[in-house]
């Protein structure tokens, strides 16, 4: 699969650094274009406070509608239709946003984390979440990755129901389902880890990590226990640097701009 990488919402986070919305765009053979994450969207600019809530103003969206992912498919040559399907890490607004700009895609999530945003959320899930970014009825596929291996993570699923090489990895703790999505390219791996982790700092363990980074990470996981196992898993795997595997999240800009650059 061809991968191109897209930033689709700078963040000026207060008291913090800048951040991207990382998202990847895939050439598939047979299912046309599929999106990981989406971002923040065209609806989300025109109407930030019913789409996001408060935390628009600690996180500072730029909602610079060019950042969008659909804008940016277009500027690529294809057709907003041409996006089939949308794998999501989670549904945090800065990962969901774009949705809309796409109602034709099939967005595939973990059956839990559909528990904990749409169907039983708890009272903490329903400030978090805002249902005004699936308002517009999507079809929902939703994943229980529950017994494929993958590099050492033991609940894994292959999404060939879309395309060979994309597989949904269950990791939850920033919220209750969220997941990371490993893409084959051919010649190497990409993981996009979502928000697994904020800072290559928390992976190579010599790299300073923001204090607002730090604090907001804390300040929003679902089980903050789960969330530095997963850290210490991650670690874990950068530290083997195995030659065909690269790790990214979706928030850190050299990440981004490396894998940009190839």
């Amino acid at each position: 699969m061809k991968v191109h990488h897209l930033n689709c919402g700078t963040m000026h986070l207060r008291g913090g650094p800048r951040l991207v919305c990382h998202v990847l765009l895939l050439e598939t053979d047979t299912q046309g274009l599929v999106l990981v994450d989406s971002g923040f969207g065209l609806m989300d600019i025109a109407a930030p406070g019913r789409r996001l809530g408060p935390v628009r103003h600690y996180i500072r969206p730029a909602f610079d509608p060019e950042e969008t992912a659909a804008r940016q498919v277009e500027r690529l040559g294809f057709q907003r239709a041409d996006v089939r399907h949308i794998v999501l890490t989670h549904v945090d607004s800065d990962h969901i946003g774009g949705l809309a700009d796409f109602p034709h895609a099939t967005v595939h999530i973990t059956a839990a984390e559909a528990l904990g945003a749409i169907h039983a959320p708890s009272w903490r899930e329903r400030l978090r979440f805002r249902p005004a970014q699936w308002a517009h009825g999507p079809s929902i596929v939703e994943h229980a990755p529950d017994g494929e291996a993958w590099r050492g993570f033991a609940a894994a699923k292959e999404l060939d129901s879309i395309a060979p090489g994309i597989v949904l990895v269950s990791l939850p703790g920033h919220t209750r389902g969220h997941a990371c999505v490993a893409v084959d390219t051919g010649t190497r791996w990409i993981l996009h880890a979502g928000d697994a982790f904020y800072h290559p700092g928390t992976l190579d363990g010599r790299t300073p990590v923001p204090a607002a980074l730090r604090g907001m990470e804390t300040a929003v996981a679902y089980d903050l226990k789960q969330v530095r196992a997963n850290h210490a898993r991650l670690a874990e795997l950068h530290r083997r640097a195995e030659p065909d595997l690269a790790i990214v999240c979706a928030h850190d800009p050299g990440l981004y701009e490396k894998m940009r650059a190839g």
